[in-house]
């Protein structure tokens, strides 16, 4: 996926193109066959056809030209503020860069700033947050890295925040207290047992574990994404036999799937088609590591005899996870299931 499109349509707004395109890494230009330089991407079709296969494929999206028209153009192919790509604004002359659409998750605010500082604009940014100066709950966690759950609840916790409700904020780890800790309605908490009190309007929660009660009061899910999947398998082992097991043991274990960054199998695995169509099914990098490197992990589960015979490796699940997760720990012992085994190491980075 391309990571920023500039689109412009006018010779002023390709030479405010070109500015962008030459301060910024991965952005590529598109603008009509008539107006583009060599190595410059010309349209193939109508801007109505383009802009929203744009849309579709990048990251981010710039256009240089009148609102209006991106809105009508990019209006029936919306698909949601967690999906969408970040879209900024810019008149031909470089003026203003307009924060469109998904300014938090998609990154679109911090991405008008950007552009109105290349181009000596200004940012037009419209979120109630950011009008207030206070740290929106989703722009936080995309800076920190963190998955929103339930996408539904950042309006009702971003709407707390403006009003001064009393939020208790659970953050064990502290991973985002410090951008909360002053305002006041906001309470730091380090355990569950500090948020009871009932005079909280919601919480806000950063942790991989599951939460049964998310409604009363409303909470938002704030997930780090610090938990690698070991996996061990039989030959030919079908990628929802492995999605089963896994989704098991991380439902056992009251783990989130949102935290998992990756999985991790031994090297002798790697044309194994089941255990790739599961990575793919889930969108994650799958490591694999040599038998010489697993057996160099100390095992917290004994030694296993079948996996020493078939692959040369003491163990397959626990020690992958481990590499993958280095530095970190083991949360969750080899778990056999059928034919697949599953270990969940938590990541220290």
């Amino acid at each position: 996926m391309m990571r920023t499109a500039i689109v412009a349509l006018t010779p002023a707004g390709m030479e405010q193109a070109r500015r962008l395109a030459s301060r910024m890494d991965d952005a590529e230009l598109f603008g009509p066959a008539e107006q583009c330089r060599d190595g410059e991407n010309a349209f193939t079709a109508s801007l109505a056809e383009e802009l929203p296969q744009l849309f579709a494929g990048s990251r981010a999206l710039i256009c240089i030209m009148a609102s209006g028209i991106v809105v009508r153009l990019l209006a029936p192919h919306l698909r949601g503020k967690e999906r969408d790509p970040a879209v900024v604004v810019v008149d031909e002359a470089g003026q203003f860069a307009i924060s469109l659409l998904a300014g938090h998750l998609g990154g679109a605010n911090a991405l008008a700033r950007e552009v109105a500082g290349i181009l000596d604009g200004t940012p037009v940014i419209t979120t109630a947050t950011d009008v207030q100066g206070l740290p929106a709950w989703d722009e936080v966690a995309r800076t920190s890295g963190l998955v929103v759950e339930p996408v539904v609840h950042i309006k009702l916790l971003n709407s707390a925040l403006l009003r001064g409700e009393r939020i208790a904020l659970i953050d064990p780890m502290r991973r985002i207290a410090e951008h909360y800790a002053s305002l006041p309605g906001i309470t730091v908490c380090g355990t569950f047992l500090e948020a009871e009190d009932p005079s909280f309007a919601a919480r806000v929660i950063v942790t991989h574990r599951l939460v049964d009660n998310i409604e009363d009061p409303v909470t938002l899910m704030l997930r780090p994404c610090d938990l690698v999947v070991g996996i061990g398998c039989n030959r030919d082992t079908s990628a929802d036999e492995i999605e089963q097991a896994v989704s098991e043991v991380l439902q056992n274990h009251r783990l989130s799937r949102s935290s998992v960054r990756g999985l991790a199998s031994i090297e002798e695995k790697r044309d194994e088609r089941g255990l790739s169509e599961f990575a793919q099914r889930w969108r994650l990098p799958l490591d694999y590591h040599s038998a010489e490197a697993l057996n160099g992990v100390r095992l917290a589960s004994p030694p296993s005899e079948h996996a020493l015979a078939a692959v040369g490796a003491q163990g397959v699940c626990e020690p992958a996870a481990l590499l993958s997760a280095a530095p970190g720990q083991l949360l969750v012992k080899k778990q056999k299931l059928g034919n697949v085994t599953v270990a969940v190491a938590e990541c220290h980075d």
